[in-house]
């Protein structure tokens, strides 16, 4: 790489410390310890998406333009998700979490990172179809309230139904996958019914606290974007909001290895990275 070069990506690394600062101190929002790679490049996509030149430019405009903060915090956030995605994952939660949930007389439970929402209707469709949906309460939580309209919303593009319908069946599914949706055109909506017990809310891992207790807490796919003094502080955060003998699921690409409450789990599934709370 040549001088000027270097020089010119050592000002970018400068004026993103710079960004995030200001997004920090302005907003409230603390993206300053998630993974560097990663939010460096989403930053200079969404710089190159608002057509301007520099970060400095792409700063400026955040902090005077609100309808820029949503497009950033929409771009910051974690999108990559499906209808029961890694159907085993539910299959295990049917077989081995269930049977635990059925003994409490209401049941809590918190999807951290819910992003648009998929992973809240396929965890709702599964709690009707073993008659426990009535007795639990969803918490979905996101940082960008963008990412929650749409959540909300239920409503998810035709063409993905196909995968999702054998997402579904995998996941131990026994109906129609269509009984719980109605197609309009290129999209679906997805039954009000399945958000009846669902409160969708902003919520901020890097920043925020705990706000209730809950038997289950699922974060899965989300701490991979954080650098590891983040993973830690949300490790800590989910160990103290979930209760005794609670269960904790991550993604298929996460491990409690190396985590500062680690030992204090037992795995249920380390395949299918779900544990539960023992100490």
């Amino acid at each position: 790489m040549s001088k000027v070069a270097t020089a010119r990506v050592e000002v970018e690394d400068v004026e993103i410390d710079l960004l995030l600062d200001g997004l920090y101190r302005f907003y409230g929002f603390d993206f300053r310890d998630y993974s560097r790679a990663s939010i460096k490049r989403r930053i200079l996509e969404l710089m190159r998406a608002e057509k301007l030149e520099t970060v400095s430019a792409f700063q400026n405009r955040l902090l005077h333009d609100p309808a820029c903060l949503d497009r950033l915090l929409l771009g910051l956030s974690v999108h990559a998700t499906a209808m029961f995605r890694d159907p085993s994952f539910y299959l295990t939660f049917r077989s081995k979490v269930v049977p635990m949930l059925r003994t409490y007389p209401t049941v809590q439970i918190w999807i951290a990172g819910c992003s648009t929402g998929e992973e809240v209707y396929s965890l709702a469709i599964l709690l009707q179809e073993e008659r426990l949906y009535e007795k639990c309460r969803i918490y979905a939580t996101d940082i960008s309230q963008a990412v929650l309209r749409r959540a909300r919303d239920g409503i998810f593009p035709l063409a993905a139904m196909r995968d999702y319908t054998s997402n579904y069946h995998q996941a131990g599914g026994a109906n129609e996958f269509s009984d719980y949706y109605t197609a309009q055109y290129d999209s679906v909506i997805f039954k009000s019914a399945l958000k009846n017990n669902v409160v969708f809310s902003e919520h901020n891992l890097a920043t925020d606290g705990s706000f209730n207790e809950f038997q289950v807490i699922l974060c899965r796919n989300v701490m991979i974007y954080f650098n590891k003094d983040l993973q830690a502080r949300v490790h800590n955060l989910l160990y103290d909001s979930l209760s005794m003998f609670g269960v904790f699921g991550l993604g298929n690409k996460e491990s409690l290895k190396f985590t500062p409450r680690a030992a204090l789990y037992e795995h249920l599934s380390e395949r299918d990275k779900l544990y539960r709370k023992v100490m």
